[in-house]
């Protein structure tokens, strides 16, 4: 370190422009193109994280800040929240890099701790406008049968702006959500975490996992079908 209590890049990653972090190739390599970093390469980095080297938080920052912030903003749906989160899980990082035994990529397990620091500021809002997730679930009569059929839903174009409207669809019948459920969708089918993976951030059984996301999905589905239902 250079005598700071933080590294300089932490002032970076809170009042640096969305289009910095959004657009600039140098700030956010993708996910993927993170992970192959060569092997001996991220070690070095480590090492040098380790021994907090402030070249090293800087380069560890930029190659990470823009995916991860991405992450938050998924989860959060706010720039503000996603960038507090953000800031936060670099600072978990930064305290706890010591302890990082290299189980898996360095990537996966900042990854964890955005995911973590994004749920505990999602958490921190009141979400007045959840609705029970047995109203959401699909009802059935008593031969077993659905009383409203699932139906195909309709193809709604491949314009730019539909797609948006879309996007915007999805995500506000998420926000509809439980915390419980929510959280589990978010995790598995947005951020593509593993059911374990799902299960060690959450604190939960595989199993919890696996009837979460059923619950969820089945909830989401009826959220979003008279948008997409094809005929009557």
């Amino acid at each position: 370190m250079t005598g700071s209590p933080l590294p300089s890049s932490w002032t970076w990653i809170r009042l640096a422009p969305a289009a910095a972090l959004q657009n600039n190739p140098d700030f956010m390599p993708s996910l993927s193109s993170s992970r192959a970093v060569d092997h001996a390469s991220e070690e070095a980095l480590i090492a040098a994280l380790r021994a907090a080297d402030d070249d090293a938080f800087t380069t560890f920052t930029h190659q990470h800040a823009g995916p991860m912030l991405a992450v938050a903003r998924r989860i959060v749906g706010s720039e503000e929240d996603a960038r507090d989160a953000l800031q936060e899980a670099f600072l978990s990082a930064f305290k706890a890099i010591k302890s990082f035994e290299g189980g898996s990529r360095l990537s996966t397990w900042l990854h964890r701790i955005v995911v973590n620091a994004a749920l505990m500021k999602l958490r921190s809002r009141k979400r007045a406008h959840e609705r029970p997730i047995e109203d959401l679930l699909p009802k059935f009569l008593s031969d077993g049968h659905q009383a409203t059929p699932a139906a195909a839903w309709q193809e709604t174009g491949d314009s730019e702006a539909q797609r948006k409207e879309n996007r915007a669809l999805v995500r506000a019948a998420i926000d509809e959500l439980p915390e419980i459920y929510r959280t589990v969708l978010l995790l598995r089918d947005i951020e593509e975490l593993s059911t374990e993976e799902t299960a060690e951030v959450l604190g939960i059984n595989n199993n919890a996992v696996k009837t979460r996301l059923h619950r969820a999905r089945q909830a989401l589905r009826t959220l979003l079908d008279p948008h997409f239902r094809e005929g009557p």
